[in-house]
């Protein structure tokens, strides 16, 4: 993309355009967007001094600024480092009406690191796609523009800069690495720009030789693009082929497990004083850790979590509690609420519900369409397996009752003063939807128990036997995770 582009060659049809003609051209269409179930993402990346806040500035100046956001990503801060890769990102993705611009992005890391090696490029280029293809999905709009220009203007604009006091601050080491090895720099973003080129989210390399004509053409890309898009008349797209279930997970569950009140108490307190040792040099090793609970209504998770979490220091885990999205919430992917709540290195967060909602009650009552629910799984899948490979320790439990059981329980909360907030009417009805929840609940296990992240199903008729499954599970899990993280740092 890089290698053969033609500095020499310019359109045309932009020449003596104003600026600021485009500009309140796209403010038009801005209006538009402000009103529709849309957004826009807009990357302005390339070469270090290449004219990104220049364009940034025109392409954002005749909008109304009470619908967009400019995000600066510069060198990863230590905060970011503690933090899975996409979380940064994730956090100023663009919410339905709005526009985000990145002024660098994620790719601006790996744009940079001309030591990177293949796996670790192949891995964050997978990380990427991931993010791009399911913000499209979502209805959002990805815009991708690398700013191009020739070694020799790069050495005027550095020296240019380097002349002015008030902009001198403007030149960083990766302004003089990339000029002085222009070459390797350009094979190496043209690896990155071909790999990346999807064709839903593709790149479109504009010459910064002049920075108006860069900004006329840049604003003028994205008008057609936004132009494009809220013109395509609404398809909802079927949803991905799934091949029938041939098994179903918790038909095999054998729901009368128990254990006596005499093996409770006796392994009740040791294990939960285990668990908070585990935590403790979870923390020690910076090993961020990720809980999960899912089941049916009334199964017992919150009993479960703290039961587990009873000797465990507060300070070093936070409960995430998933409720219905509220409004802002919903604007967003429903995977964006949970990056907010991921745990920083050597911190836990224990997720009472999660983001398996979106196969479960999302799907049940008709909350999301079908072809955006089916897509989940493959979503869930590889954020699963990003966290992962970046360190994290996931563990997914799932809780479950039968129905004569919820239905007892529900009975027992409605006769019980201390208990009875916990009863709905919406329990109530969702207790007449059991066998679709189940239903559920078998193909969320059968699609998203994966090696990285495999599901432990409790049987929790009897609540003792729940809870000290889920300590038992928790500390073999733990200690293995643990002891592969030393194992993978000898051997390197």
């Amino acid at each position: 993309m890089l290698k053969d582009f033609d500095f020499d060659k310019k359109d045309k049809t932009l020449s003596g355009t104003k600026r600021s003609e485009l500009g309140r051209e796209l403010a038009a269409l801005q209006r538009k967007l402000v009103n529709s179930d849309s957004s826009m993402l807009i990357v302005v990346d390339g070469w270090e001094s290449s004219g990104k806040g220049h364009i940034l500035k025109d392409l954002t100046r005749e909008l109304d600024p009470r619908y967009f956001e400019v995000s600066a990503f510069d060198d990863a801060l230590d905060d970011f480092a503690e933090r899975p890769f996409l979380w940064r990102f994730a956090r100023d993705l663009p919410g339905k009406g709005r526009i985000a611009f990145f002024d660098r992005s994620f790719y601006s890391e790996l744009m940079n690191d001309l030591k990177v090696k293949d796996e670790r490029l192949e891995h964050h280029l997978g990380y990427i796609s991931f993010l791009e293809r399911m913000l499209v999905a979502d209805n959002t709009i990805v815009l991708k523009l690398f700013l191009h220009q020739s070694e020799n203007t790069m050495e005027k604009r550095i020296s240019k800069l380097k002349e002015d006091p008030y902009r001198e601050f403007l030149i960083t080491k990766d302004d003089e690495k990339q000029l002085k090895k222009y070459p390797k720099y350009l094979k190496h973003f043209d690896k990155i720009l071909e790999n990346t080129n999807f064709e839903s989210s593709p790149w479109h390399v504009i010459s910064s030789e002049d920075l108006k004509d860069a900004s006329r053409e840049a604003i003028s890309i994205a008008i057609s693009t936004l132009k494009s898009h809220l013109e395509q008349t609404e398809k909802k797209p079927p949803a991905p082929i799934r091949s029938g279930l041939k098994e179903k997970p918790l038909a095999k569950v054998d729901l009368k497990a128990a254990i006596t009140e005499e093996e409770y108490e006796a392994q009740l307190p040791k294990l939960q004083e285990e668990a908070g040792q585990l935590v403790y040099e979870m923390w020690l090793k910076k090993i961020p850790c990720i809980l999960v609970f899912e089941g049916t209504d009334a199964a017992g998770k919150g009993g479960a979590i703290s039961r587990l979490t009873r000797l465990i220091d507060p300070r070093s885990y936070d409960v995430a509690t998933t409720a219905a999205p509220t409004e802002n919430e919903s604007r967003y992917n429903y995977l964006w609420r949970f990056y907010q709540t991921f745990p920083v290195k050597g911190k836990m967060t224990i997720y009472d519900r999660s983001w398996y909602g979106r196969v479960l009650v999302e799907r049940v009552e008709g909350f999301a369409p079908e072809y955006r629910w089916a897509a989940a799984y493959d979503e869930i899948n590889e954020m699963e397996h990003n966290l992962v490979h970046d360190g994290l320790l996931i563990i997914k439990f799932l809780i479950v009752i039968d129905k004569e059981e919820q239905k007892q329980r529900f009975k027992d909360r409605e006769s019980d003063p201390e208990k009875n907030y916990k009863l709905t009417d919406e329990d109530w009805r969702n207790h007449e939807k059991f066998e679709q929840y189940e239903k559920a609940m078998n193909e969320m296990i059968a699609r998203t128990d994966t090696k990285d992240a495999p599901w432990i199903i409790v049987e929790g008729t009897q609540k003792e036997y729940a809870r000290i499954k889920v300590l038992k599970e928790f500390i073999s899990r733990a200690r293995a995770f643990i002891d592969s993280q030393e194992g993978n740092k000898q051997g390197k």
